[in-house]
């Protein structure tokens, strides 16, 4: 039997794969996409895991969280009272489901529009041009395709001796599927993952302790910026315990018993619930045949050069199987890019233009170079801080905590880096990551007129401090804290 030909065969249907795929079609080629994420009901579901366990079940809960922490603690303070207040956290649970459902519909109405046949099974790369397809429950076939994308997507990361059990023990996936508030939730891992499950179920009235073995806190971030979150957090209730490396746990009818290690000393905490969120790996794993001879590093991540190409003529790797952080719009982007040069476009990925963002409150929005990399690097720079305290928005709005702060470089202006702290900084990051695209001076920034009062305000301050040592609304630039 002669096997089903496309033009590009897409393996993964999450933010990487479907826009691969999409994209595809758009341009003419004959696409078919596999995928073998389930829901609930063992429905196949596309999104992969930025649908099930990932973007959109996280920002949903912290987002209703946050409606329920405000309604419950905060309201009062400004004259609104609300009597017999509850959480229904099946309801929010529904809710979250149904965002998932009705955004997964809508890829597959993309595809449908776009001819893309959908595949739910398991892909499996032979070769150059060579893709096995099982169905769930079916018999194996064998597909041809011209090109072939792998999107495979990432998995929890587990640590050895401590298997997840889907009760007491367990990975993101579960954290975001509870049926109550943990009594008391252990987190392992106090990075992106770690803080904004923790954010949840804090608000929803979990007592929370985190456990990282780093020894200190978001190092990746600016570390200004970094010591105002632990400012935060700490404040907001979260027990963070830095430099404590996780070395067993035990389960019992209560809860479970987490042994660590912290300066020397053995330690042991008791939980009722216990998170493992130190970070996430690529689905590698049943993916390639050995005969394809793919290479792949010792994390399983797949070799590829800046424009997603393997070491196999023909086949692509986007997402969270390729080097670089393990972000949506970083994959999306890749699957798209790869999509136009598989049609002939000669498009390049603009990675040092990629913001990252953690959802917690305040939200933590960065791009470019952070003070200290640029200290390291030994490039003259100014910086410009302007703290959301100053913001007559943020006033009237009571989130006042944060900043916004800009690198620029001392000699050109050029903006370096960018920083933000604060309520709705995934939202004024953007502006800035447009600014850096265009190649913007922190002058043009500090020139730029935007509408009064907002948050965004805070950038032309900010630009201003760092380009002319003052602004409007701060005067001169104060003396950085230690």
């Amino acid at each position: 039997m002669t096997a089903q030909s496309y033009d590009v065969i897409v393996i993964g249907a999450g933010p990487a794969g479907y826009a691969a795929a999409i994209r595809s079609a758009q341009l003419g080629k004959k696409t078919a996409c596999i995928d073998r994420k389930l829901n609930a009901a063992n429905e196949p579901r596309l999104g992969g895991t930025c649908f099930s366990a990932g973007c959109i079940p996280s920002k949903t809960l912290l987002e209703l969280s946050e409606f329920y922490e405000h309604a419950s603690q905060f309201l009062s303070q400004h004259g609104l009272r609300y009597e017999h207040l509850s959480l229904d956290l099946e309801a929010m649970m529904a809710r979250k489901e149904q965002v998932i459902d009705n955004l997964a519909q809508g890829i597959a109405t993309l595809f449908k529009a776009h001819g893309i046949t959908w595949l739910a099974g398991h892909g499996l790369l032979l070769g150059e041009r060579r893709v096995g397809f099982t169905p769930h429950g079916g018999v194996p076939q064998s597909l041809e395709a011209e090109h072939i994308v792998l999107a495979p997507g990432s998995v929890p990361v587990t640590l050895p001796g401590i298997a997840f059990d889907g009760l007491r023990i367990i990975d993101s996936a579960d954290a975001l599927s509870l049926t109550a508030p943990p009594k008391r939730l252990g987190v392992v891992g106090a990075g992106v993952i770690g803080l904004e499950l923790a954010s949840i179920w804090r608000r929803l009235g979990s007592e929370v302790v985190l456990l990282d073995a780093q020894e200190s806190f978001l190092s990746h971030c600016d570390e200004q910026i970094m010591r105002e979150a632990q400012r935060n957090f700490v404040r907001q209730g979260l027990d963070l315990r830095l430099n404590a490396r996780v070395t067993g746990a035990q389960v019992d009818d209560q809860g479970v018993s987490v042994q660590y290690q912290h300066e020397g000393h053995a330690l042991e905490e008791r939980v009722t619930h216990l998170l493992v969120a130190v970070g996430r790996q690529p689905a590698t794993d049943g993916l390639i045949s050995p005969q394809a001879e793919l290479a792949l590093d010792e994390y399983g991540l797949i070799h590829v050069n800046e424009v997603c190409e393997t070491t196999l003529p023909g086949v692509y790797a986007v997402g969270d199987c390729v080097r670089g952080p393990m972000l949506a719009h970083k994959g999306a982007e890749e699957g798209r890019v790869v999509a136009e040069r598989i049609c002939g476009e000669d498009i390049q990925i603009h990675y040092s233009t990629i913001p990252q963002v953690i959802y917690t409150l305040p939200e933590i929005a960065w791009l470019g170079k952070t003070e200290q990399a640029l200290k390291a690097e030994g490039v003259p720079y100014r910086s410009g801080v302007f703290p959301f305290s100053v913001s007559g928005r943020a006033r009237a709005m009571d989130a006042t905590s944060g900043m916004v702060k800009l690198l620029t470089h001392q000699e050109n202006d050029r903006l370096l880096g960018a920083h933000i702290i604060g309520a709705q900084a995934s939202e004024l990051i953007a502006s800035l990551v447009v600014a850096m695209e265009f190649g913007a001076c922190g002058e043009d920034l500090a020139r730029m007129v935007f509408p009064h009062p907002t948050l965004a305000q805070a950038i032309p301050e900010a630009a201003a401090l760092a380009t002319q040592g003052y602004s409007l609304h701060m005067g001169r630039a104060p003396t950085p804290s230690p």
